[in-house]
């Protein structure tokens, strides 16, 4: 790949840690597609990576175990491409926002707010007044 795979800010995959598997895309596509290789595979082993820092490797390893073949290996594939040029940049993305969003820090844990006395007030006085609009609405009770 001319451009190395990029997570976050400044870490990047080094080519060597990564490994490259082509086969036949399918689905229809007359004689072309039985002859060349455009589906990509692009394998990454999370487990023994030294070129994510130890704490994101870590948090990878966690979210993204549902995902991982023998606990260690991350596997990305595209063939939504005729060329395996394409794929293989199309599987270089989807592994860099993969690796990206694993290794993001938690969300801030949400702090637990009450409304103020204010807003509070508004809200039921326009419950009142909603209330007198409908009440006017209504037939009188005796017709």
């Amino acid at each position: 790949m001319p451009e190395p795979i990029r997570v976050r800010g400044s870490v990047v995959v080094p080519d060597a840690e990564l490994v490259w598997r082509f086969s036949r895309s399918s689905g229809p596509g007359g004689q072309h597609v039985n002859t060349s290789d455009s589906k990509a595979e692009l394998r990454y082993d999370l487990a023994a990576s030294k070129a994510l820092p130890e704490v994101w490797r870590e948090r990878a390893l966690e979210r993204l175990a549902n995902r991982l073949v023998d606990g260690r290996v991350l596997v990305v594939t595209a063939s939504e491409f005729r060329s395996q040029w394409r794929n293989r940049e199309a599987a270089a993305a989807r592994l860099a926002a993969v690796l990206g969003e694993a290794c993001a820090p938690p969300p801030k844990s949400r702090r637990a707010t009450k409304p103020s006395r204010g807003m509070v007030e508004r809200r039921l006085s326009n419950k009142r007044q909603r209330s007198e609009v409908k009440q006017g609405r209504r037939s009188p009770k005796g017709e």
